[in-house]
């Protein structure tokens, strides 16, 4: 199949009903089934099952419960130093840059605007203005679990209702706006680096994303933006190294910083290999 077709069929096909449809079947408890889709999936795309929590595929009753696996506790090391941010996900960087002009760099000859990624909201969307940001690309064979850079409190969630289109470098290429188009839950938080902003963006048969303190966010998905607001005095903290949310299936996440607050590593080049845990960037000295 052609790259031009691979890309059409994605405008085509009703990539809502399909995902859900999947998610359907992933979250199935369907004994020998659910056993040999794990299996034909820890083949395919070559799993570590080594570092997980429990090596064997039957101590999983359905495709999610592999899917959004945990890991053994020194699987990830988390990095020294308050200092010191944390990559959040294990996966690939896509892209790693300035917002300049309010625009974000998708791929080559491609960008989109970070008001927009984060649901349209100005007032939002301006401590970043001149930020740097990060996108990093989770494959199917990756750990899916999301873990915080750096200290935070949570001040705003922000479910988006959009698209599904896949996320996959190919069509990252071909697909204008196509992070500011997805579905996608936006989580502001506050942090010694000032706002950092953790995008969660849905993609073609993502079943499900969580938060750790909301739980299911999407699906049922919906058709208008919803915001939740949260009091400083009792919203949800996390450390360094937390879990903050999962994915079921794969997808893409988009970290957003404040200017002047961090440098990211000058190692993090588009197609990086990205480990939870490892060195992202450092907090800037005042």
């Amino acid at each position: 199949m052609t790259d031009h077709l691979k890309i059409l069929l994605q405008y085509l096909l009703p990539k809502h009903l399909l995902s859900r449809l999947v998610g359907h079947l992933a979250a199935m408890e369907g004994g020998n089934f659910s056993q040999w889709l794990i299996r034909r999936f820890i083949r395919q795309y070559r799993v570590d099952m080594s570092e997980a929590r429990h090596e064997d595929p039957a101590n999983y009753a359905s495709f999610n419960d592999f899917f959004t696996r945990a890991l053994k506790e020194d699987a990830r090391p988390l990095v020294d130093g308050d200092e010191v941010l944390a990559m959040p996900v294990d996966g690939a960087i896509s892209q790693l840059a300035s917002i300049e002009q309010g625009r974000i760099i998708q791929a080559k000859s491609h960008d989109y605007s970070a008001r927009a990624l984060l649901g349209g909201d100005k007032a939002l969307a301006e401590p970043f203005m001149g930020g740097d940001f990060a996108t990093i690309y989770l494959a199917p064979k990756d750990y899916h679990r999301i873990h915080m850079p750096v200290d935070g409190v949570l001040k705003t969630m922000i479910y988006v209702p959009g698209e599904l289109f896949s996320v996959n470098p190919l069509t990252a290429s071909r697909v204008p706006e196509l992070f500011a188009r997805n579905e996608r839950v936006v989580c502001i938080f506050d942090t010694p680096a000032g706002p950092m902003a953790l995008v969660l963006v849905g993609a073609t048969i993502v079943a499900s994303i969580e938060t750790l303190w909301a739980g299911t966010v999407t699906p049922p998905t919906g058709k208008r933006i919803q915001r939740w607001d949260y009091d400083p005095a009792t919203a949800p903290r996390l450390a360094k190294g937390d879990e903050m949310g999962r994915f079921k299936l794969g997808s893409t996440v988009v970290c957003l910083f404040a200017p002047g607050k961090v440098t990211l590593s000058e190692h993090l080049l588009p197609g990086t290999p990205t480990r939870m845990g490892t060195e992202f960037g450092r907090l800037n000295q005042d």
